[in-house]
């Protein structure tokens, strides 16, 4: 999926910037464990988005957001996650306790950030592009082996 900083906003006339991004139907959920897992590339030079989010939270719209900013993934542009993303596939676990309102995630099956949920009352998953801060001429994201799941 890519995008440019050109491109219309999803909502004219509205504060949303332009972006391509997908969720998986029939996996929205208000409580229990769920989980999301893929793999992400980001090719080098793209910079300036939102590759995956959880919708769902109050006051704001999202729980959490995983940003590509210089070749560095953050939570939204707050928290650093990984480094030297680009050019490389990595798997991202994103696990979201509703019950106990605490987020992990996981980078190639290593921990890499826990915080606190942001309330709300439905939630789900959605990877792609989405821009953000400082966007560069051409933000990209690709997805494979994309999967929710649930704990029982």
């Amino acid at each position: 999926m890519w995008i440019f900083p050109s491109d219309k906003p999803y909502n004219q006339g509205g504060s949303t910037k332009p972006r391509t991004e997908m969720q998986i139907t029939g996996h929205d959920y208000n409580s229990g464990v769920w989980q999301f897992e893929g793999s992400l590339f980001v090719p080098f030079g793209s910079s300036g988005m939102s590759v995956m989010q959880i919708f769902g939270g109050n006051p704001t719209a999202t729980t959490l957001m995983l940003h590509a900013y210089d070749g560095n993934l953050w939570y939204y542009n707050q928290k650093f996650v990984e480094a030297n993303i680009s050019n490389r596939w990595i798997r991202v676990n994103v696990i979201h306790d509703v019950d106990t309102s605490k987020l992990t995630v996981f980078i190639n099956g290593q921990l890499k950030l826990t915080v606190n949920g942001k309330g709300g009352d439905n939630h789900f998953f959605k990877f792609g592009v989405y821009e953000q801060r400082n966007p560069t001429a051409r933000m990209e994201a690709r997805w494979m082996n994309v999967r929710i799941l649930k704990k029982n």
